[in-house]
């Protein structure tokens, strides 16, 4: 193996002083860091460390290098980038810029031991789910004002399905909705 003295001890000095980087941008029901805010925390201190990184597209694959200015050595990562992907609303192109850069901004991440985002694996929850529509808020309504849909629903101005959807009924105003639903089927 290969002697990476100056790289390494770099490397772990750039470790000691990265900041966890905090997620900022929303997307498909969860939040990331981008690029421009991982670059805009590490480029000052991989400066600093006489560091420096490229990443290429090399086939179908992203080969990020993380260098040692001063001595030359450098590590080499290769990741795949996922064919025949397709996302909704994007064309070819865009379906491989979007993959391009978020291959780019986990193997960066990776080769250099960032914090991006909360570490919830070995608890086996996910950090990307989609987040869970809530249902909208019934509203409550008055005793007086029951009535009057009542007889909406029984004219054919308001449906039964509306009603439940949208009123949120107190134990006795429930009793009656049901005895009310009864004399429908009639």
């Amino acid at each position: 193996m290969e002697n990476y003295t100056h790289l390494f001890k770099a490397l772990a000095e750039f470790q000691q002083e990265v900041p966890t980087i905090h997620k900022g941008t929303e997307g498909y029901g969860y939040s990331y860091a981008d690029l421009p805010t991982i670059f805009n925390a590490i480029n000052p201190l991989m400066k600093k460390h006489g560091l420096g990184f490229t990443q290429m597209i090399e086939g179908t694959q992203i080969r990020t290098i993380i260098f040692h200015s001063e001595s030359g050595e450098n590590l080499i990562s290769e990741t795949d980038i996922p064919q025949d992907v397709k996302l909704k609303g994007m064309n070819d192109f865009q379906v491989l810029g979007s993959a391009v850069t978020y291959i780019r901004r986990y193997a960066l991440s990776s080769a250099l031991g960032l914090v991006t985002d909360k570490d919830t694996d070995a608890g086996g929850q996910q950090t990307n789910t989609p987040k869970k529509k809530t249902a909208p808020k019934k509203k409550p309504i008055t005793d007086d004002r029951l009535e009057g849909a009542f007889e909406a629903i029984r004219t054919g101005k308001f449906t039964v399905a509306k009603f439940v959807k949208d009123y949120q009924l107190t134990e006795a105003q429930n009793a009656l909705f049901v005895e009310f639903t009864k004399t429908l089927d009639k």
